[in-house]
């Protein structure tokens, strides 16, 4: 990597971590000094986070909507205040120790950088990232128990012979492509978008297991409905796993599909305003609130379901997909 490339990385962005392992294998002055600036940042941005955590939450401007852009904004100031005007000074710091241990520490015969002690920590950072991510919600569809309202089918198990997204795809990826039809269908559900778009990556795994028709287009339906008696329209079929009394069992289901995913979210949004079993969902700006009513509601069979939609909400994985998505459209 060249030195004019250091200020696209971003410590910030787990996705990014991997250009920063590659960054402390240059053991180049330049490389220690970029390396430094963003473990300032990392810093930074724990100061925030702790400030913000200790300050109280009760104003009425306060909300999930309102906390989720001063976390994004939160982001952007701690790089900025890492990388212009020289920083707070802990970068220097860094720096100097780092240089220190690259005079003193011998190469390994590998080729590895001598500042072994950088690679340690971004090795255990992306680390903790992808672990983090696996656990934040599974990359399956789930259940809704059916008669006489459509199903999806269950978190946590994935229907039999889905084929998943095309290289590159991803998180952020999934947001930039569903984010304006979300959007819409939060005006009409009073639902925030995020939510709605953690449902999807849900009932998708991040659309890497989005229901395919037998020609093996995408069936657009990103919210797992099952097609009851009274759908009349296009319909894909595979095998999925619903939950009876907490025990999985799998059986063949009909499920909808749609031309596009503006249409699923239309369908789903009529599913959530005209169907009085979601009377308490509609409207909800709570996570965990909005998780629960879907359950408890009957959308799902899966006992972990609104666990699991809950944690994906507040997830790392979700605000930084949504960051990435609007510093990109900004």
């Amino acid at each position: 990597m060249a030195a004019q490339d250091f200020g696209q990385i971003n410590a910030l962005d787990p996705n990014t971590l991997s250009g920063l392992r590659r960054l402390t294998k240059e053991n180049s002055p330049e490389a220690t000094r970029e390396a430094s600036r963003q473990f300032e940042a990392l810093f930074l941005q724990q100061v925030l986070k702790a400030m913000r955590d200790a300050s109280p939450r009760n104003s009425m401007f306060d909300s999930e909507e309102s906390r989720m852009y001063q976390s994004m904004l939160d982001q952007q100031m701690s790089l900025q205040l890492a990388t212009r005007g020289g920083g707070v000074g802990l970068a220097k710091v860094i720096e100097r120790q780092l240089s220190a241990n690259r005079e003193t520490v011998a190469p390994p015969e590998n080729g590895l950088p001598l500042d072994a002690s950088i690679r340690r920590g971004f090795d255990a950072a992306s680390s903790s990232a992808a672990t983090a991510a696996s656990t934040r919600g599974p990359a399956v569809p789930a259940a809704i128990s059916a008669a006489p309202l459509p199903a999806v089918a269950p978190a946590g198990i994935a229907p039999a012979g889905l084929p998943r997204m095309p290289a590159g795809a991803g998180p952020r990826a999934f947001v930039d492509k569903i984010w304006p039809e979300a959007v819409e269908a939060s005006r009409i559900t009073g639902i925030p978008a995020r939510f709605l778009v953690a449902q999807a990556a849900l009932e998708t795994g991040w659309g890497k297991h989005e229901l395919k028709n037998a020609d093996g287009s995408p069936s657009h339906n990103l919210f797992n409905i099952k097609a009851g008696r009274r759908w009349t329209g296009d319909t894909v079929n595979t095998v999925t796993t619903e939950y009876s009394n907490g025990v999985a069992g799998r059986e063949n289901a009909r499920f909808r599909a749609y031309g596009s995913y503006a249409e699923s979210f239309q369908d789903y949004a009529r599913l959530i305003r005209n169907n009085p079993r979601y009377a308490g969902v509609a409207g909800q700006d709570d996570a965990v609130a909005f998780a629960r009513g879907l359950q408890s509601a009957g959308y799902a069979t899966d006992p972990l379901y609104a666990d699991k939609l809950a944690r994906i909400i507040n997830g790392n994985t979700l605000r930084t997909a949504l960051v990435a998505s609007a510093s990109r459209n900004a």
